[in-house]
Order: structure tokens, then sequence, then C-alpha cells
């Protein structure tokens, strides 16, 4: 640590080896855009050797969580500025037939997918919601909304997951 405080290069080319990967696949679930993502990616990467006298370290998985942390939050901003999300307060109502798809046969790279082509509003609530676990008073008060609009944006998403894993499995068929 005190070696990338110091600006050592080598120090920070292995810090960023070590944490880019994890911090690649949060700027992928929440933007569109591969070549934004390299964008986020490096300024998330600045803010991180910037702001390092800042950071408490309290063992190897304090410091991926808080890069993790900063990829997300470079990544949310990102979408703010660049994505057009539309975002309604209504709550749909969940009917019986619908229930929790299961994802076991589905593999990792095909759902991320699926995650990364919803529309903006719904992808990003979705993130936050899961892979975050912020909740939905969280959500609203990040992004500004209502949260019965962060409960509408997540209900949505998973709604078209469900339907996104049917369709992936009459594929495979």
């Amino acid at each position: 640590m005190h070696d990338i405080l110091t600006g050592n290069r080598a120090a920070q080319r292995e810090l960023y080896d070590r944490y880019s990967g994890y911090a690649m696949a949060v700027c992928l679930r929440y933007i569109a855009d591969r070549d934004a993502v390299q964008d986020v990616m490096q300024d998330a990467f600045v803010k991180v050797f910037t702001s390092l006298r800042q950071f408490h370290y309290r063992g190897e998985g304090s410091l991926k969580a808080w890069v993790t942390r900063i990829a997300a939050n470079e990544s949310l901003n990102y979408v703010r500025r660049n994505e057009r999300m539309t975002f309604t307060d209504h709550v749909p109502e969940m009917t019986d037939d619908e229930e929790e798809p299961d994802i076991g046969d589905v593999p990792m790279q095909v759902l991320m997918r699926m995650i990364h082509e919803l529309p903006a509003g719904y992808r990003t609530v979705f993130n936050l919601y899961v892979f975050e676990q912020m909740s939905h008073k969280q959500i609203a008060r990040e992004l500004g909304i209502k949260e019965s609009s962060s409960a509408s944006q997540y209900l949505r998403a998973k709604r078209l997951l469900a339907k996104a894993i049917v369709e992936f499995r009459k594929q495979q068929r």
C-alpha cells in the first residue's frame, strides 16, 4: 500500500491488474456502450489512485469492495449524464402465475447480457437492488426518484428478464 501511495508505477499497475476485472464487470452491468465502459473504468481508477489516502485498509476484501464501489459510483454518474432513464411510480401487480424463474441452467454470460439489454432505468435499479443490495429507499435517494418508482422499475426488470429466460430456453431446445 505504501508503494502505491508514493506513486510507484509498478505497485499501481499491480493494483489495477488485480481489481480491474471486478471493476469492469460492475461497469458492464450499468453501461451499454463498451467504449464508455473503458472511459468510466479509467475515471474510476484515477479516483482510486487519487483517493487512496482516505482509504482505511482492513484486509484484501475491503480494498476490493472499495474499488468496486468506486466503479459502481462512476458508472451511475455516467448513466445519469448520458442515458435516458424514465421512471414510473406505478407499481405493477404481480399475478399468481408469475414466479421467480430458475436461472440455474442459464450461463452467467447469457444472464449478464440479458441484464445489459434492459432499458437504462430498469437496468440501473435492478443492479442497485440485486448486486449492490440497496433498499428501494436507498435507490430512490441515490437516483432522486420515489421509492415506488424504484420498486416499479425493479418489478418490470424482473418481468423482462423472466421473458428473456423463457425465450432463451425455447432457443436451447
